[in-house]
């Protein structure tokens, strides 16, 4: 049996959302400068950063919308920050409640293609739920990517890879303020809401708490062994 590849585990818990990028992007260089054979196996295959933003802000992905000049200043306004990332898909919110699990994997290492990191992502998430006594929670084909309940979106999933190293990741809302989210048609999908696991459970739930089965079912879903690291990231 081919051993299980390491992945570490990065816990930056509640920061600046600027700052968990910067974190982000240095263990992007660090993967890439591994430069790892083209075949799976054994060994670090990456990182998995997880953190809850400090603040609010929205983000938007790759494609632009008609105006975006004018969007940006309109959603400053509110008092939320405003970033260009470099993912997939278009506007969202990140902000205080809400879990960020951000991945930076060599997909060679563990043998996936990009298509089916997406689906491994989404099938986290949906094993999250299930922990959670969730079982309605549904993963929909594009563009509907990410995982629902209800009609309504709890987990976005938006990414990117470049080398075969991938970045960004998914977004669940834990105890989120969704108001935040109707000053926008979050990523793009107009008649569509969203949702928290605090509404759908019918208490508050802490990104804190959901921590712990996450990682079991990321392990579960990417049949890796993740392991703590708390150096400097600096």
């Amino acid at each position: 049996m081919r051993a299980r590849p390491a992945v570490r585990l990065l816990r930056l818990g509640r920061l600046p959302y600027a700052e968990s990028l910067a974190a982000q992007e240095r263990c992007v260089g660090r993967q890439r400068a591994a430069e790892p054979g083209p075949e799976p196996g054994p060994g670090a295959a990456g990182w998995l950063l997880l953190s809850e933003p400090a603040g609010p802000v929205y983000t938007r992905g790759l494609r632009g919308g008609p105006d975006p000049a004018g969007e940006e200043r309109r959603l400053r306004a509110r008092g939320a920050e405003f970033r260009r990332a470099a993912r997939g898909g278009l506007l969202t919110f990140h902000g205080p409640g809400q879990l960020l699990a951000y991945p930076v994997l060599d997909l060679r290492r563990l043998g996936l293609s990009l298509r089916a990191y997406v689906g491994a992502l989404e099938a986290a998430a949906l094993g999250l739920c299930r922990r959670l006594g969730l079982p309605a929670a549904r993963a929909l084909p594009p563009p509907y990517t990410g995982v629902w309940l209800r009609g309504r979106k709890l987990c976005a999933v938006g990414v990117h890879c470049g080398r075969h190293v991938t970045s960004h990741g998914l977004a669940l809302n834990c105890c989120t303020d969704l108001t935040w989210f109707d000053h926008i048609v979050p990523c793009g999908l107009e008649g569509t809401g969203v949702t928290s696991l605090s509404e759908e459970l019918q208490r508050h739930v802490t990104v804190d708490e959901i921590t712990e089965p996450f990682l079991d079912a990321f392990e579960e879903v990417f049949q890796c062994t993740l392991t703590s690291h708390e150096e400097s990231m600096g």
